[in-house]
């Protein structure tokens, strides 16, 4: 390794970087929001810019649906099925995540007010 490859991993490097802080700054995070479905039908919607605990409750299928909002993540903390699998799937913070409850019929979407979150483009 001589010299101009190290200045070649140092440039790829620095980019890199810069790259990265730039996605990191323009990840607008005070905008989102959490809209929970059941059954298909939007039921409730909850703000994620706040920073304090909060505690929701929706009735599902099976019974209530204990939703917990904290530092702009979602998660379900307690409901009735038979596995608990929606509650064992933790919090989620990104408009890409979902959390599907089936045997409760309840869905939490994370989506954001901006419409620069887009998965494909077709022409």
């Amino acid at each position: 390794m001589n010299k101009s490859d190290i200045k070649l991993i140092i440039i790829i490097i620095l980019i890199a970087i810069i790259v990265l802080s730039m996605i990191a700054i323009l990840n607008d995070n005070s905008n989102k929001q959490a809209l929970v479905y059941y059954d298909n039908k939007l039921v409730l919607t909850i703000d994620l810019s706040e920073t304090e605990k909060k505690e929701y409750l929706v009735d599902g299928y099976n019974g209530v649906v204990k939703i917990i909002a904290l530092d702009g993540k979602i998660k379900v903390d307690e409901e009735d099925s038979p596995l608990h699998l929606c509650s064992k799937q933790g919090f989620i913070e990104h408009s890409y995540e979902t959390i599907v409850c089936l045997p409760n019929k309840v869905v939490i979407k994370i989506v954001s007010s901006k419409d620069n979150d887009l998965d494909t483009i077709l022409r």
